[in-house]
């Protein structure tokens, strides 16, 4: 290198001079305190998201509260237009996902109960099961993958757009204009879902009935009526609406978490939807164990 200043070369020469070594590779923790350290953060971030979860359902509630109080800050298009979104266009497929879940039950019910001789007992695991645990189970798994992502997505994009600023700049409530829509729409679609899987789930095993036990639909009712009560039908219902709130604030919590890039979107929609599923199953036990110890 010719021509340099002499700053320029007293520069050269440093660098020339430098250790030019690889550095050494950072020690590492042992395995059982890197993994002391990863369950404690796993619990950390779980008990955050539980507390925010908690949060997010407090405001939601009293935005609803509020919404209550003064009904002229409802927005009845936005409720029908997400009523028909998360209901009607969600009929066809609850409707086949009963009827496919009954036929499985009867399907089982009839071939471990056939050696002894108990078939007919088959009508009562299908009205039982459908009715207390699988219509609203289902129905509210296929809800939160399908509208809980929605939720999460549509709100997801509008904060990385900074439409949800521009709501706040201009004295707009998003938990007003955004979230009590989707759960009121979720409040009232939910539970007609349910009752609607309830109905298709007992047509699906009258047909089951029909096919395997030539029980006609004359015989198959009284069967019905004599396997369950109200008392079963209640229990499903009671829990669509637990349901749906789980499933509509999740889905909006995690879409008001989108941090700005369209990657964002796509991880807090994936979070809510598990999240959703998780939080579903784990209070269908719960409800499970409750409605046994009361006896219902």
């Amino acid at each position: 290198m010719i021509g340099l200043r002499a700053d320029h070369k007293r520069l050269v020469k440093l660098v020339a001079g430098l250790d030019r070594a690889p550095p050494a590779a950072a020690k590492q923790a042992p395995g059982w305190r890197r993994l002391i350290i990863a369950t404690g953060r796993a619990g950390a971030e779980t008990l955050k998201d539980f507390f925010d979860f908690l949060d997010f359902t407090g405001r939601a509630a009293a935005t609803l509260g509020q919404l209550l109080l003064h009904p002229g800050g409802l927005r009845p298009s936005a409720i029908a237009h997400h009523i028909t979104e998360t209901g009607v266009k969600a009929l066809p497929i609850v409707g086949l996902l009963a009827v496919m879940i009954s036929v499985v039950l009867a399907y089982q019910g009839v071939a471990q109960l056939l050696p002894y001789g108990g078939q007919d007992l088959t009508i009562d695991l299908v009205s039982v099961s459908v009715l207390r645990e699988m219509a609203v189970l289902i129905t509210a798994i296929l809800v939160a993958g399908r509208s809980g992502a929605a939720f999460a997505a549509e709100i997801g994009v509008m904060k990385s757009s900074e439409e949800i600023d521009a709501l706040k700049v201009m004295g707009l409530d998003p938990m007003q204009l955004l979230v009590a829509p989707r759960l009121i729409a979720l409040l009232i679609t939910l539970p007609l879902l349910t009752f609607f899987a309830d109905v298709m789930g007992l047509i699906g095993g009258a047909v089951i009935s029909q096919s395997l036990l030539s029980i006609s639909f004359d015989q198959y009712l009284p069967l019905v009526r004599k396997a369950v009560d109200s008392g079963d039908l209640l229990v499903g219902l009671i829990k669509a609406p637990v349901f749906a709130v789980v499933i509509a604030v999740t889905g909006c919590m995690h879409g008001l978490r989108v941090t700005g890039s369209a990657e964002s979107v796509g991880i807090e929609t994936t979070r809510a939807v598990v999240k959703s599923i998780f939080l579903v199953i784990v209070l269908d036990a719960l409800f499970s164990i409750f409605f046994e110890k009361v006896g219902i």
